[in-house]
């Protein structure tokens, strides 16, 4: 995730003064080669036109804290829904609570707590590093352990031109009417150090370590408690967000191409730390599909045990933003108010010591509470 929100009056000019810094310099040196294209297509802004800029141009703008999608393999600009004859129907109320109710009673915290010491012990979760390509490959497994003996799931790599995929595992539907359509409950589990992506140490325990296993914990409990959705749901555990939202830009774009009805999808980033302010949840207000955040909202009321506060992320914050661009509805909850978040992100002090499981495990009710009630079939 990137946090901070810069005026960009020139691009070249935001590249010049980062690069003078000694780091950055360094980092001019190119030790490891990219082989994607030495053009990247930038886009800051909704209203403003993309720009292709260097690979070194584009970590400029990631240190700056300037938010941007790389839409070098997407360039077309944002479209209606795929099906113009359908749109997904957002309720108001949650009508499911005794359903949702032994779902959350079963979270615990204890896989939460292994699965992020495990991933924060990576050197980095970079995505096109080599400890990125072991993460991914570490942290399916788990998924697919979890899964073990469900035949109604299934958990998948969606594959990617670098070697971290992304993961998606699936519970089918009851109603082969609404086979076609889908909910989907997403993370990004990559991490970066802004300074040294490729090899620079970085834990990454909240970003996004902590919605990585927030997700989990929701995906075990849903599967261990036997839920069997009227409509497909999946869980998306998306590779290159730090690079300008790659991989859930590459999976929505296969969705659309599909024909995917995406129903509404909920992005969690950063769940672990709590801010000065208290222990609340964030609810984004920018850039969002306002039906479903106003029925986020009712989710928080009932299924956590804390307060929300509104907030705003700006362009291109997260994951959400590429389903969005698309015309699917989507939703994002964040640790707190964005000006209240986490401060060491990206840098080698983003660690568990900093972070609460126990507020994690609220992000996990409400992403239970999305899942279930946003399953079924309501007119």
């Amino acid at each position: 995730m990137k946090l901070l929100s810069l005026s960009l009056l020139s691009i070249s000019a935001l590249s010049t003064f980062v690069q003078a810094s000694p780091l950055a310099a360094f980092d001019q040196l190119r030790v490891f080669h990219s082989s994607e294209p030495e053009l990247r297509l930038i886009q800051y802004s909704d209203d403003t036109p993309a720009k292709w800029m260097t690979e070194s141009d584009k970590e400029a703008l990631f240190r700056a804290g300037v938010k941007y999608m790389d839409i070098t393999d997407y360039p077309s600009s944002s479209s209606p829904h795929v099906d113009l004859l359908w749109q997904p129907y957002i309720p108001t109320k949650a009508e499911y609570q005794d359903e949702v109710a032994p779902f959350i009673g079963n979270l615990t915290t204890d896989a939460m707590k292994e699965v992020l010491d495990e991933l924060t012990s990576f050197r980095n979760r970079y995505y096109k590093s080599s400890y990125g390509a072991k993460s991914c490959r570490w942290l399916i497994q788990q998924i697919r352990d979890v899964a073990e003996g469900f035949d109604y799931v299934s958990v998948k790599q969606f594959e990617h031109s670098w070697n971290q995929f992304s993961i998606i595992a699936r519970f089918e539907g009851s109603n082969e009417d609404l086979k076609n359509e889908v909910v989907i409950v997403g993370a990004h589990q990559d991490s970066v150090n802004m300074w040294l992506p490729s090899f620079g140490r970085s834990p990454g325990a909240d970003d996004d370590g902590s919605g990585t296993v927030t997700i989990f914990e929701a995906f075990r409990s849903l599967v261990h408690q036997g839920f069997k959705p009227e409509r497909p749901v999946e869980f998306h555990w998306y590779s290159g967000e730090e690079a300008g939202l790659l991989g859930s830009q590459a999976v929505s774009n296969a969705y659309k191409e599909e024909g995917r009805k995406v129903v509404a999808m909920l992005q969690n980033d950063m769940t672990g730390y709590i801010g000065a302010n208290g222990e609340v949840i964030g609810i984004v207000t920018d850039h969002v599909d306002e039906k479903l955040t106003d029925f986020l909202k009712d989710l928080v009321d009932n299924y956590a045990g804390i307060p929300y506060v509104l907030t705003e992320c700006g362009y291109a914050c997260s994951d959400h933003a590429s389903w969005r661009k698309l015309g699917y509805p989507s939703a994002f909850t964040i640790e707190s108010a964005f000006d209240d978040s986490n401060h060491f992100i990206h840098t080698t002090a983003d660690t568990i010591d900093k972070l609460s499981f126990d507020h994690m495990k609220e992000f996990s009710k409400v992403a239970v509470g999305f899942a279930v009630e946003l399953s079924h079939e309501r007119k």
